[in-house]
């Protein structure tokens, strides 16, 4: 089920995507090819699935979650080409092609970086795309500023290169993957609930419980994937994270343990969906999806 319905979300959000990428002075022609290059050269797309997913979980209507699923991924996107920089992660290989940096240059990557950050709240943003409220609008806005800046992903990024070399504890090791991959994967969902526009409460704390747990598990079976996998299958350099001596769950928990917490937390995630109908299947498959993929 779940590679039919990738396959389905994967289409929508790159037609609403591809519609961005159109230069509005030819002077910067170049920059938008960079932009166009770090988000349309292949991906998983886990975030914009879970802005449709969370959307169709509590009834709403895809068209109404296009904007938001579009925003998650330019965010998603910009981050990688931010961290790929010579100055985070020098990293030569993403998505198994040259980092951004590498097929063009650096300035031109921080540019595009940039402008794609900029480019998700203006499609988070633009009313003649769908039928929300201007309050739904507005707190959506709110939640995916929340899950990208310091208080979220960029916070945990800053974390993440602080602690090149330390030895840090579980604790403090989930405290910096919740924010620097959980964050936006909890926006996402956050969003996606939004989007509906039939949100209560209760949905909304059962969902952030439901993507706690799969933004944790997502980090978990990177971790495990950065030592078992290899770069052809991984689309990027296997064995970074060890290179950079950088902590992970496996060298702090062993590879059983790190395996067994990431079905632990699956198995939260799917707890967290019992008050949901059938149609939160799909978050469902994509919890057990993100501890079985392998890249």
């Amino acid at each position: 089920m779940i590679a039919s319905y990738q396959a389905q979300c994967q289409a929508r959000v790159d037609a609403a995507l591809e519609h961005l990428f159109r230069p509005h002075l030819a002077e910067a022609a170049r920059l938008y090819e960079a932009m166009r290059y770090s988000v349309m050269n292949g991906g998983k797309r886990v975030r914009p699935l879970l802005v449709y997913a969370a959307c169709e979980a509590l009834g709403g209507q895809a068209a109404n979650a296009d904007g938001a699923a579009c925003a998650v991924e330019l965010i998603h996107a910009y981050s990688l080409v931010h961290d790929d920089l010579p100055a985070m992660d020098d990293d030569d290989l993403r998505r198994g092609q040259p980092t951004t940096h590498k097929a063009f240059d650096e300035a031109c990557a921080i540019l595009a970086g940039d402008g794609l950050q900029a480019m998700a709240f203006s499609a988070l943003s633009d009313a003649s795309a769908d039928t929300l409220s201007d309050s739904t609008r507005l707190h959506m806005v709110r939640a995916l500023a929340a899950g990208a800046g310091p208080a979220g992903m960029v916070g945990g990024q800053a974390i993440d290169l602080g602690s090149v070399g330390l030895k840090l504890d579980q604790a403090a090791l989930e405290q910096m993957h919740r924010h620097k991959t959980g964050a936006l994967i909890e926006a996402s969902v956050v969003l996606g609930a939004l989007a509906s526009e039939r949100a209560g409460p209760d949905d909304l704390k059962a969902l952030k419980v439901y993507a706690r747990a799969v933004g944790l598990a997502f980090q978990v079976q990177d971790d495990i994937l950065d030592v078992e996998s290899d770069t052809a299958t991984l689309g990027k350099r296997q064995g970074a994270d060890i290179a950079r001596d950088k902590p992970t769950y496996p060298a702090l928990l062993g590879m059983d343990a790190a395996k067994a917490y990431a079905q632990e937390l699956c198995d939260q995630a799917l707890h967290a969906l019992r008050p949901f109908n059938a149609s939160a299947e799909p978050l469902r498959e994509l919890a057990r999806y993100i501890v079985e993929r392998r890249n």
